[in-house]
């Protein structure tokens, strides 16, 4: 499917592409410097934002809706940034189709199958009463007792839309939750992807680990790797100046 996507800026092209329960404009603001000598393409991954609801959730899928929405967008190739299951995505385009990907930065996860935390975040958000009246207050205390990070719950309450009669969600919650094997998973490729690549961990996270290096360098071989001081497993939000800089010395090498 083609995706909603917002667009800035003008010259060599830059995707990023974010995380489960996110949109493309979480990367705004380390999107905005870029703008001034790149195009920026912020696309809101299927089920996510403001772009469809569909069933499927599997990576090659994902990677076929980000390379579509490229070609409508007159994007042959592009630096690729994704971050968690984005990064997945970005991973799944650049192994599927690597004349898309001019170069890959790969924010905290590694191509293999994670534990199902995320899966408990869907469910409690399925399980949120949207009764009319309900406010921004009384959904997070909702959430509390299955989301106790104060942040976590912040970053899903994005997805709420308090401007409608009852609040809705964004997020397409049925797909998600039907598709969250695939999610937490990541499909064999028998291919390699052999341009730049890097992969940024947080400092503060275990979502890469040494052991993972293997894995990633025997199908992205010209793989790097940084990590962000300070930083938990959002790393952009959680260091945006570390972040970006560590973005633009990439696409500047």
């Amino acid at each position: 499917m083609r995706l909603a996507c917002t667009t800035m800026g003008e010259g060599p092209p830059v995707v990023f592409l974010h995380g489960l329960f996110g949109q493309g404009r979480n990367f705004a603001a380390i999107a905005r410097p870029l703008a001034a000598r790149a195009r920026v393409l912020l696309p809101d991954l299927r089920n996510h934002g403001s772009s469809s609801h569909a069933p499927g959730m599997a990576y090659p899928d994902m990677a076929a809706d980000v390379a579509e929405t490229m070609e409508a967008e007159g994007v042959a190739e592009a630096a690729v940034i994704g971050h968690s299951m984005g990064g997945k995505v970005a991973m799944a385009l650049a192994l599927a189709q690597p004349a898309r990907v001019s170069r890959l930065l790969i924010s905290d996860i590694a191509p293999r199958p994670y534990a199902g935390t995320l899966a408990r975040y869907a469910e409690a958000m399925r399980a949120l009463p949207l009764a009319p009246g309900l406010t921004r207050a009384a959904a997070d205390a909702a959430l509390a007792p299955a989301v106790p990070d104060p942040a976590v719950r912040a970053f899903l309450l994005h997805s709420l839309r308090f401007d409608t009669e009852p609040p809705s969600w964004r997020v397409g919650l049925e797909q998600i939750g039907a598709g969250m094997a695939d999610i937490l998973g990541f499909p064999d490729f028998a291919t390699r992807y052999e341009g730049p690549a890097l992969f940024v961990s947080g400092e503060r996270s275990d979502y890469i680990t040494p052991a993972d290096r293997p894995l990633i360098r025997a199908l992205f071989p010209r793989a790097r790797f940084a990590t962000v001081k300070g930083a938990g497993h959002w790393v952009h939000a959680d260091q945006p100046e570390a972040f970006r800089a560590v973005v633009e010395a990439f696409l500047a090498a």
